[in-house]
């Protein structure tokens, strides 16, 4: 669709034309690139942000992810393809304190359109601890740093301290989407009716999912989960569960010895029966813990992208199998 800036270098149009990068087969069309479409060209900075600009653009949008199928966001690093991408684009889609080299690109970028999605719900602190009982704002559940790092070392915050993993709260994805329809109304306005329409639809589908959450795992045995992924402070909260994670572990490095008798003896008091463990990440570490704690293992998805390997074609699939894999290691009935 955008036809605005046609005063692209040669080596940047020379890397648009090339590019057949993390297309989204939805709403895309023959693998085009970003800006070379007629529709509302979105890019996004990873799946939680592509599946929304899909859900709500429906066939107006034309998205392209950065970050791969099986690629682990944290790790990205924007290519000159990838910035050519985001000068061509009508739209940016991405949530800030996630995707440093995003961040940066995007900031850079003459993109007209720049959304924030850590700007359309409120952000928490969340240590290697989160939920349980605490008030609405997790203000009880904070680690002492209020930041914890995933297994790659790096730190999964946003600004501040902040935890992004807003998108496993199906509560704050909601809001989430509704911004982005608002964005896409105002942005391209010929097609704002049917932005309203699909956002409707979209947060219909996240509530049910939610009510879904909330019933599956009224009746349970125990509110404690063990991850090695900091990543469901917001769905414990949410639910009023407990995750304790593994955090600061390289994937390689195995836990210590004072943090796997830690857990142990929480498990124990707790009645927790699984480690969850990611498909993005190595599973030595939860299986390393579960071993020594005499624990089950099992896959609870931060569906921070859809591969082969994940329980279901898109996000309400997946939250689906993290749902069952809950009720199964909680004992929920």
């Amino acid at each position: 669709m955008n036809v605005r800036r046609p005063h692209i270098s040669a080596v940047a149009l020379a890397a648009v034309t090339a590019l057949g990068i993390g297309t989204l087969s939805a709403c895309s069309s023959d693998g085009a690139a970003a800006g070379n479409t007629d529709k509302f060209d979105v890019v996004a900075s990873f799946y939680p942000m592509a599946y929304l600009a899909e859900q709500i653009g429906g066939e107006h949008v034309h998205v392209t992810s950065l970050t791969q199928p099986g690629q682990e966001p944290h790790d990205l690093e924007i290519s000159a393809k990838q910035t050519a991408q985001l000068e061509e684009s009508d739209a940016a889609l991405y949530l800030k304190g996630l995707q440093p080299t995003v961040d940066e690109a995007i900031g850079q970028s003459p993109v007209k359109t720049k959304i924030d999605a850590a700007t359309l719900t409120s952000l928490e602190e969340h240590g290697t601890e989160a939920g349980g009982h605490e008030d609405e704002h997790g203000e009880d559940g904070h680690g002492e740093d209020g930041h914890a790092e995933d297994e790659h070392g790096h730190e999964h915050t946003h600004e501040g301290g902040q935890d992004p993993h807003i998108w496993l709260d199906p509560v704050k994805y909601a809001e989430v989407a509704e911004g982005v329809g608002k964005a896409f109304e105002k942005a391209d306005p010929d097609h704002a009716a049917d932005y309203r329409k699909n956002t409707a639809a979209l947060v219909g589908t996240l509530t049910d999912l939610d009510k879904k959450f909330e019933t599956g795992l009224a009746d349970r045995k125990t509110d404690v989960f063990i991850t090695t992924h900091a990543a469901f402070g917001y769905l414990a909260e949410r639910y009023g569960l407990t995750e304790e994670a593994i955090s600061g572990l390289d994937p390689e490095s195995e836990p210590s010895g004072a943090r796997v008798k830690e857990l142990q003896q929480m498990a124990k008091a707790d009645g927790v029966t699984t480690v969850f463990y990611e498909t993005l990440v190595s599973d030595r570490t939860a299986k390393t813990l579960a071993g020594d704690a005499g624990l089950e293992t099992d896959v609870l998805d931060p569906l921070e992208g859809i591969t082969d390997a994940s329980r279901g074609d898109d996000y309400v699939q997946v939250m689906e199998a993290n749902l069952k894999a809950l009720q199964t290691a909680l004992g929920a009935k």
